[in-house]
C-alpha cells in the first residue's frame, strides 16, 4: 500500500526588510528552525506569510496542522492596556493576520500549536492578558537563555513531557490572567506560566512560552503532527 503523505503544518511567518545577495527588499521570513522541527517529527512545513485576515479560513482549510510562531510584541490595546515603555512596537498586520488564523483553526478544529508569541497571541485572542516585562526569561541580545519548565501533571503537555526539562528560552513577557477555556499546562521555578492549552477543544490546542525549534527536543513538535495526522 502507498504509504500516506506527512501531514501538512503551516507556519506563521515575520514580514521584515531581509538581506540576500545585491537584494535588501521586504520579505515573509520565519528562522528555519521551525520548517526544520517539523519535518523532524514528521510533517510537511508551508509558510502562512502576513495576509488579509478575511483569507485566514481559506488558509487554515487546506492545512492539516498550524503552528504561530515566536516574534514581536503584541499591541497591548489588543488586551485593553496601555503600552509599557519596555514594550517593543507592535506588528499590527501580524496581529490581525495571526489572530484571525487562531480563531480558524479553533472553528475548523484544526490541530494548533502556538510558539512564544504563539502562546501570548493565543491567551489574548481568548480574553486574556499579559504581563509586558519580566526579567530572567532570555539570554543576551540575539541569544537563547535556559531554565527548567515543570509540566502539569494530568495536562495534554505533560502527556509529551512528562517530568521537568530544560528548555530554550527568550521572551520578556508571559500571560498574565488566562484567556476562556485556557488552563495553565507548564510553569517555570519563578511561576511564570510556560504552557497553555484549552482541555475541551475538539482539536489539540496547545502553546508554549518557550522556543523548542531553538533546541533538540521534538516532542511537543511530534505531538501537534500526530493530532494532525489523526
Amino acid at each position: 500500500m502507498p504509504r500516506s503523505a506527512p501531514p501538512l503544518i503551516g507556519i506563521s511567518t515575520y514580514q521584515e526588510e531581509a538581506r540576500w545577495g545585491v537584494w535588501t527588499l521586504p520579505a515573509a521570513l520565519v528562522p528555519a528552525g521551525y520548517p526544520r522541527l517539523v519535518h523532524r517529527a514528521g510533517g510537511l512545513a508551508a509558510l502562512l506569510p502576513p495576509g488579509d485576515p478575511e483569507t485566514a479560513a481559506a488558509a487554515v482549510a487546506r492545512l492539516d496542522g498550524l503552528v504561530i510562531a515566536g516574534g514581536a510584541d503584541i499591541a497591548p490595546d489588543r488586551y485593553g492596556a496601555a503600552p509599557d515603555p519596555r514594550t517593543g512596537p507592535p506588528a499590527r498586520d501580524r496581529d490581525a493576520w495571526e489572530l484571525a488564523l487562531i480563531e480558524a483553526a479553533l472553528a475548523a478544529r484544526v490541530p494548533l500549536l502556538g510558539i512564544c508569541r504563539g502562546l501570548q497571541l493565543l491567551n489574548v485572542a481568548l480574553g486574556g492578558t499579559l504581563v509586558q516585562h519580566l526579567d530572567g526569561h532570555a539570554g543576551p541580545p540575539g541569544l537563547f537563555g535556559r531554565h527548567e519548565i515543570t509540566p502539569v501533571p494530568g495536562t495534554l503537555l505533560a502527556a509529551a513531557l512528562p517530568a521537568p526539562v530544560s528548555v530554550p528560552t527568550y521572551h520578556h513577557q508571559a500571560v498574565d490572567r488566562l484567556g476562556r477555556g485556557l488552563v495553565a499546562s507548564a510553569h517555570a521555578a519563578d511561576g511564570t506560566i510556560e504552557a497553555i492549552e484549552l482541555p475541551d477543544a475538539p482539536a489539540l490546542t496547545l502553546a508554549v512560552q518557550w522556543h523548542p525549534e531553538a533546541g533538540e527536543d521534538t516532542r511537543v513538535m511530534t505531538t501537534l503532527v500526530n493530532a494532525a495526522r489523526a
